[in-house]
């Protein structure tokens, strides 16, 4: 939909005021405005959303007005993790009705260029991705989108689990780069939503073993309660690293064969490089730290393997999957709910910033 949206006052004088959206104008400032949606195309359906969740992402744009490269430079309707119901398809959709509840994957791919031919979508450079800049996002009432990225939700999928399906394909993901299955051992660094979901996403995949690092009591006892089975407190001093390294293998009882560092600063990466057995994985899914300095050479000694991941590609329907069977219950983690008044979408933004107990927190729209 990229910059079809506009917020200027004479549309809302043309009749478009129904259909609103949450607008990050500048620093710390979002406000309700009209949204001018674009033609629907003949492959294109119109959804409204009915659940949309805040992502570490959103909160960053808020703060900074960038996320890594990404930096807004004009208004720009914020929010990617949704779900909602179809009011109108195509001409050409044949896969969707009015009434279709859906999950929706936010990134648009341009299909042309070798990453997208070779089915790595997720590195296209031409992604038009929801609250990406200046692409805008779907805390909306209504967006249009392109059929084949609108997953049909099972009937005992709740709209909210379907928009916790963004997140979860984060984790779904790295589990499919790193290999995950019944005979991998999993250390998670970081117990925030993203280290969460990777690790519920790893008990699916069939890890027999997983432990969570973090330097939260309650983000800790946070991931027991969800089947951690085991938790190590550690510090921010990179000093302590030997010794809570010695800790995390005694917790684990085992090898680490595949580290997620759900964090991406220069400590938690470094324990997880450390960490991890010869032969091992580490597979960076935290973004934290531009650049960083880390003991890779030993790392290297003992064929300790690095991979990265971006975003998630073919995800979907593997994550409504889990959703429906049980493997994976995403229910918990939602623990803060708003509805769609600007009072309440600040206030949502600000408890999501503020951490403490806050874990995932969404919009009923």
């Amino acid at each position: 939909m990229g910059k079809a949206g506009k917020s200027h006052d004479e549309e809302a004088k043309n009749g478009d005021q129904e259909n609103m959206a949450a607008w990050l104008v500048g620093l710390n400032t979002l406000k309700i405005q009209p949204f001018k949606l674009p033609p629907l195309g003949p492959h294109d359906v119109r959804v409204r959303m009915k659940a949309v969740g805040i992502c570490g992402s959103d909160v960053h744009y808020l703060k900074t007005l960038r996320c890594a490269d990404f930096v807004v430079k004009e208004p720009m309707v914020i929010g990617h993790e949704c779900a909602g119901i179809i009011e109108e398809v195509g001409r050409e959709v044949e896969n969707l009705v009015p009434g279709d509840r859906v999950a929706l994957e936010p990134g648009i791919s341009c299909w042309r260029c070798d990453h997208c031919k070779q089915g790595r979508y997720n590195l296209c450079p031409e992604m038009k991705f929801f609250a990406t800049p200046p692409v805008h996002g779907s805390l909306a009432h209504q967006v249009v989108h392109p059929a084949d990225l609108c997953f049909k939700l099972p009937d005992n999928v709740s709209l909210e689990e379907g928009a916790m399906c963004e997140p979860l394909s984060v984790g779904v993901h790295a589990c499919c780069r790193a290999d995950i299955g019944p005979e991998t051992n999993v250390l998670v660094m970081g117990a925030g939503p993203i280290g969460l979901v990777a690790m519920l996403a790893a008990r699916a995949f069939g890890a027999p073993r997983i432990v969570i690092v973090d330097v939260d009591d309650n983000r800790l006892s946070v991931a027991k309660d969800l089947g951690a089975d085991g938790v190590v407190k550690v510090s921010t001093n990179t000093e302590d690293i030997p010794e809570e390294v010695e800790r995390i293998w005694k917790v684990m009882g085992a090898g680490v064969h595949v580290t997620f560092d759900c964090a991406g600063f220069n400590k938690t990466m470094s324990t997880a490089l450390s960490a991890t057995r010869a032969g091992g994985k580490v597979c960076l899914v935290g973004m934290g730290h531009s650049e960083m300095t880390v003991p890779l050479t030993p790392a290297a000694a003992r064929e300790v393997d690095i991979i990265g991941i971006f975003r998630y590609k073919n995800t979907w329907p593997l994550c409504l999957e889990f959703l429906r069977s049980g493997k994976i219950d995403v229910k918990p983690l939602i623990t803060h709910r708003f509805g769609f008044s600007q009072k309440e979408v600040e206030d949502a933004f600000e408890t999501s910033a503020r951490g403490g107990n806050a874990i995932k927190v969404m919009f009923n729209l």
